[in-house]
This record gives C-alpha cells, structure tokens and sequence, in this order.
C-alpha cells in the first residue's frame, strides 16, 4: 500500500493510523491539537502538530498523487471540504472524507472525495445485517443488491461438495472461495470441495438470496 496521510485524529482516525501502523503501512497523523499528538505519536510514522487547513503544510508535506489521504473531522463540514479542495488542486487520486450524514457525502463528492464514509450508518448496517442473518460473519456490499461475504455454513452444508449443494441453481450465489479458520488460509473452490465446520465460505449474490441460506 501506498504512504498514507490522516487528517484529523478523533476516535475514528486514531484507529486508522494504528491498524494500518500495525500492518506496515507507512502512516503520517496530522492534527491541532497537542495532547491528540502527543497520544498517536507512537503508533504511526510521523505525527505532525499542525492545521490539517494549512494548504502550505499539504505542499510541505511532498504529497504523491498516489498517496492515500484520510479526512477525519467528523461534522466540519467546511473543513472537510476546503482540505478535499486543496488535495484535489495537488492531484491526489485517493481522498477518503469521514462525514455524519448523506447530506455532506453528496457535498464531499462533488467537490472531489474519491470516497465518503459514514462510520455510523455502515457500523449500524452491520449490526442490522448479523441480527437479521446470523451466519453472515463479514461483508462487503458491491452494489445496493449484490454483496461479498463470509457465512458460516449450515449444518446441512457439513460433509457436501459445492457441486452437490448447488447453490447457484437452488440460492443464486456463487462460492468464490473457502477459508479454514483453523489454519486461516483460503483456498480456490472447486466443484468437488468438500465443506468442513471448520470452514466459512467466501460467497458473491444478491443480499436477499443470501439471507436465505440458514
């Protein structure tokens, strides 16, 4: 992965800069506040005491255009959107905007985020979507209707092949892959690939096919 800048270190930002620290990933933490600074310091690259609306610190900084650059300022929608103006300006291709609501995505958008989160609505999604179909473990949505994601095989699933199951006739969805969470490795589906209770599988559908499978 490219070098990643995060602008703005609440909650959701310092998370960001830990996980992909944690990984490897080169990571730079931008923020105002000193104590905030002074927190993160230790989980990322470099941390920068600084006014993420500093257009002369964006350009200081020697952003690449393929640098990835979080914006994490929660409901200032105005800031949000005059930094996302600035890296537009300095060609960054990935700009990824934190916002509260639909309103300032639609705003984000148009003057050039590459990518708009709405941690709320996607946290509660999730929440709603592992009440309504228990064996969904993970996903991630494609469109409106199709999604990827892992489930955790019913039982009448234990001890059949993908051929016999059938499952793109019978449900409309393909299996893409298996995982053993045992050993955690995936493996390429195969017709005659059995399924263990050890295993999830890594599926491809439409929402409403998938939730049939319990």
């Amino acid at each position: 992965m490219k070098r990643v800048v995060v602008i703005g270190i609440g909650i959701f930002g310092f998370n960001i800069v830990k996980k992909l620290y944690e990984n490897g990933v080169e990571v730079i933490a931008i923020d105002k506040d000193k104590d905030v600074i002074q927190d993160v310091k230790d989980y990322c690259t470099k941390a920068i005491l600084a006014d993420g609306l500093d257009k002369t610190l964006l350009d200081s900084i020697g952003l690449h255009e393929d640098d990835v650059v979080i914006i994490s300022f929660g409901e200032d929608l105005a800031a949000s959107t005059l930094i996302t103006l600035h890296l537009k300006q300095l060609k960054i291709k990935n700009i990824i905007v934190k916002a509260p609501n639909n309103e300032h995505k639609l705003v984000l958008e148009s003057v050039g985020a590459t990518e708009v989160i709405i941690p709320e609505k996607e946290m509660a999604n999730k929440v709603a979507k592992s009440l309504l179909s228990p064996n969904v473990l993970d996903y991630i949505p494609l469109t409106d209707d199709y999604l990827i994601c892992e489930i955790a095989p019913p039982q009448f699933f234990i001890g059949k092949t993908i051929e016999e199951l059938h499952l793109r006739s019978k449900y409309n969805i393909n299996v893409i892959a298996i995982r053993d969470t045992l050993i955690d490795k995936i493996k390429v589906t195969k017709a005659n690939s059995v399924i263990k209770d050890s295993e999830v599988l890594v599926v491809i559908g439409k929402s409403d096919d998938i939730d049939k499978i319990r």
